[in-house]
């Protein structure tokens, strides 16, 4: 593998999804080092573009002349309005409800939990919505390339599955009449925002 790219994230869902679909390209993609230890930015930006790129620009001055990743990515429900977009990860955060210091973390849970009960008793046909990423590549400082990817999707009313992470046993695909936590890795990303943004972003590199 001759690329090597330095992805910033410590979520270990996202690491092997960008990983899998970097072995696909052969392309060796690793986690920034050091990242543990160093202190995030503030993602206060109002877009997924935004916060990617304030996290790529930030984390690649950790890696002198090195190509570094950062994305920012979401679920976008169309009868909340685009929400919890940007807010993905922190849905339940901002409607009050955190974990106990001495609990096992259980941010899916709740997230997922607060996204059914906005929908309430919506139809199916009213539940339409998208997995969306943006991915920054920057060095030293600096923006060189970005990308992004998205997937289309109804809200289920009920999870189902037990594979992937955070929204995935909602999301359902029509098509493959399987929710992203049914489905294995491999097929997973040919068709996710990650897959797609990460594909995206490969072929500007080989230009």
């Amino acid at each position: 593998m001759g690329l090597r790219l330095y992805v910033a994230t410590t979520n270990p869902g996202k690491l092997r999804d960008f990983q899998t679909a970097a072995q696909a390209h052969r392309v060796c993609l690793e986690p920034l080092p050091g990242l543990a230890e160093i202190e995030a930015p503030e993602e206060d930006g109002d877009s997924f573009a935004a916060n990617a790129t304030i996290k790529a620009v930030y984390y690649s001055q950790f890696a002198p002349g090195e190509l570094v990743l950062a994305d920012d990515s979401g679920l976008e429900v169309d009868a909340l309005d685009g929400a919890p977009g940007v807010r993905s990860a922190r849905f339940a955060a901002d409607a009050g409800l955190v974990d106990s210091p001495d609990a096992n973390d259980n941010t899916d849970v709740w997230n997922n939990m607060v996204l059914l009960q906005r929908l309430g008793d919506l139809g199916a046909e009213q539940r339409g919505a998208r997995y969306h990423c943006v991915l920054v590549a920057a060095r030293d400082g600096r923006v060189e390339h970005t990308s992004d990817g998205s997937v289309e999707g109804v809200v289920l009313n009920a999870p189902r599955g037990t594979g992937g992470f955070g929204y995935d046993p909602l999301f359902y695909l029509p098509d493959l009449e399987r929710t992203m936590a049914e489905i294995d890795l491999e097929t997973k990303l040919t068709l996710s925002h990650r897959g797609r943004a990460l594909e995206d972003l490969l072929r500007q590199l080989r230009l």
